[in-house]
Parts: structure tokens; C-alpha cells; sequence
């Protein structure tokens, strides 16, 4: 449905005819479609869009082999595979990318990799045939002169789906909702053989594509927010209508009013910065809207999160069940402000791209010195 627009002229010839886009669709068009598609789990789903997907067939057509994308890509455009992506990792602090211990051994015919991940979404489905992992550079094997950047050694690889020695060990619950075998995973890779069509990007390469997969899908992950949000809202006024307490409509209580009235404001910030966001990306890339981006991601978990918890009140107990979206919800909204970057991250991001910022208007365009602008 959606191919973002710096993608458009990277469809290779023999892919174009069958799936490059009819109607080319922006940032900002798309955003519109995708808090459609929020309104329900299954929206995106249904229409081939939904995570970890989408950023995987990015980076496959941005950055994959003719080979990669014959084997990957189009069955992922076809809908007829899914795919995972590795990241996570129990045993450190993930939100630092510098911290991941999962390795990648460079050996004669090739490489091992190694390592546990979590959190990795789609990994059990029974459809799953490939998971794009991030794995850091060993080349204590042989020798070689490792790099001295903090990012250097990230290195993206293609690990084949199932595999005999990759593990899945558990599912994972969310606040106590099992989504077994279609949401997220706990993977074991042990001594995984790789060879090098198995690399994206190439050694050393992997700061440089995460980002430019991250970048795009926490945009997309504020739009679908935004239309389950929506839903949820069109649920409590529903229910301000048919319920009375104490001889009153729900809805002629001031309380309630209140709640409603700042649900709607809640719930138009979070669209318009969402589409403002888009706008941006539209007009300057994901690269240089990278603010815009950081911001959205704290501001609209967190505005959605809102409106989800005051159409939980308002429905009392069945509000903290399953009878109604409205836990789930609330769920799946509390693990965004984790997922992709915990906002405490994007937030330390965009305070210091603002201080970049400024620093270049009063320096005459000099960079802030790397000592004090590390990200």
C-alpha cells in the first residue's frame, strides 16, 4: 500500500512493473490511510502495512542484494511471508545500541552469529521466514583491527527462518496478553552460520540502516495510535449517552465533560503533529525532520494514552476487561512509549538536535563539538 517517497526510484526494473505504487502516496497521505487502518489490529495487517514488516521491506529495497530481494522482498510484498527484526536484548539496556552483546564472528567461509534477543515481533508466527538482526563485530577470531567508533561494529544480517540453531524460547505477554504465535519472542541464536550474501549493507554498516528503518516506522506506529485512539473516544461518548448515574446521562456530568472536552484537544495535538510530522518528512527527508520525529513519538503515546484512560473510566469495569478494545488498547499504547526508543531517548534526542541547532545560528554554521553532542 505504502512505499515512502525517497524509495520510489530505488524499485528495481524487474520489480517496477508488478509492484511499484499506482498512486505515489506522501508521508503525509499515507499518515492519513494509517489512522484508518489504526482503528482496528487486524487494519494494517490486512493491508500487508503493518510492523515489523514494512520496516523490513525498506531496508531490503533500500539496501538489499538482487538476491535478497528476489528470495525476501517480493514474497513480504506479496504477503505470502512475515519477517522479524532482532534487536532487543534481555540481558542489557537496549535503548543504548552501543550496549548489544549478540555478536557476529568473522571465520573463514563466513560468519557465526550469536547471542539472545527479545521483544522481537512475529518471530513464532508460523509464516515467518526471515529476521533482519543487529549484531555487533567480533573479529578477535582472526585478528583484525577492530573499529573505533561506538557505532562501527553494528553490522544488519539476514538470518534464515526456521533455523536448527535458532531457538525461539518463549512468547512474551503484554501486561498479561498472550498474542502467541503472532506477537513478540524470546530468540536464542546459537552459533548461527552466515555468509556474507547473508549482509545488508555490509560490515560496520548497521548504525546507518537501523536508523533508517527506526526512523520511518515510528511515524507510522503515532498514525495507527492516533485512529485507535480515535476509536476509543467514539466509545466513551457512546457510552456518556446510554448510561445514567444518579438520575444523569453520563454525559451531563461536568466531570465528564471535562474528560471529553479534553480528549477531543488530546486527540486533534496528537493528529496534527503527527500530519505536521509527515509534512516535514515530505519536505526534507526522515533525516532532517529527525526532531520531528523524536518529538512525536513521546508526545503521542502519551496524548493517546490520555484519551484511552479516561474511556476506560467512564466504562467502569468493563472498561478493564475484554469485553471491549479498551485494555488492549491501553496495553499496546503503554508499550509504545518503550517500543522503538523509550521516551526518556527521544526526548534527550530532541533537546540535543535543538541545541545543534542553535549553536550552528550563533557559530556561523560550526558543529557543536562531538565531545559535548554525542547522540
Amino acid at each position: 500500500l505504502f512505499l515512502p517517497p525517497r524509495l520510489w526510484d530505488k524499485v528495481p526494473s524487474n520489480l517496477s512493473q508488478q509492484f511499484h505504487p499506482r498512486h505515489k502516496l506522501s508521508y503525509r497521505e499515507y499518515g492519513i490511510l494509517a489512522e484508518s487502518m489504526g482503528r482496528t489490529f487486524l487494519g494494517a495487517m490486512a493491508c500487508n502495512c503493518s510492523a515489523p514488516d514494512t520496516g523490513n521491506m525498506e531496508v531490503l529495497l533500500e539496501f538489499g542484494t538482487p538476491s535478497q530481494q528476489q528470495e525476501y522482498l517480493i514474497p513480504l510484498l506479496e504477503g505470502k511471508i512475515r519477517s522479524t527484526f532482532l534487536m532487543t536484548e534481555p540481558n542489557v539496556a537496549s535503548s543504548d545500541p552501543t550496549n548489544l552483546q549478540t555478536t557476529l564472528q568473522t571465520q573463514r567461509d563466513g560468519y557465526v552469529l550469536t547471542g539472545k534477543k527479545w521483544w522481537s515481533t512475529g518471530a513464532m508466527d508460523p509464516r515467518c521466514r526471515v529476521g533482519i538482526c543487529v549484531a555487533k563485530m567480533d573479529y578477535n577470531s582472526n585478528n583484525k583491527k577492530s573499529s573505533s567508533s561506538l557505532h562501527g561494529k553494528h553490522t544488519i544480517v539476514l538470518v534464515p527462518l526456521p533455523h536448527p540453531n535458532v531457538r525461539m524460547v518463549r512468547p512474551l505477554s503484554v501486561f498479561g496478553y498472550d498474542d502467541a504465535p503472532f506477537g513478540h519472542a524470546e530468540v536464542e541464536l546459537n552459533h548461527v552460520p552466515l555468509s556474507k550474501e547473508h549482509l545488508i549493507g555490509g560490515e560496520g554498516s548497521g548504525f546507518q540502516v537501523s536508523q533508517a528503518r527506526l526512523g520511518p516506522g515510528r511515524i507510522h506506529h503515532c498514525m495507527r495510535a492516533v485512529g485507535i485512539a480515535q476509536r476509543c473516544y467514539d466509545l466513551m461518548l457512546e457510552r456518556s449517552m446510554s448510561r445514567k448515574t444518579f438520575g444523569k446521562y453520563l454525559w451531563q456530568h461536568g466531570s465528564l465533560q471535562k474528560d471529553i472536552a479534553d480528549s477531543f484537544a488530546d486527540l486533534q495535538s496528537a493528529r496534527l503533529l503527527t500530519l505536521h510530522c509527515a509534512h516535514q518528512m515530505d519536505m526534507v527527508g526522515p533525516k532532517q525532520a529527525r526532531q520531528h520525529i523524536s518529538s512525536i513519538k513521546v508526545a503521542v503515546p502519551n496524548l493517546v494514552m490520555q484519551v484511552i484512560d479516561r474511556a476506560v473510566q467512564a466504562h467502569g469495569g468493563a472498561g478493564v476487561c475484554e469485553d471491549t478494545i479498551l485494555a488492549s488498547a491501553w496495553a499496546n499504547m503503554r508499550t509504545l512509549r518503550i517500543a522503538d526508543g523509550p521516551d526518556e531517548v527521544h526526548r534527550r534526542s530532541v533537546a540535543l538536535l535543538e541545541i545543534k541547532r542553535l549553536y550552528r545560528q550563533r557559530n556561523d554554521g560550526r558543529e557543536l563539538p562531538k565531545v559535548h553532542s554525542r547522540l
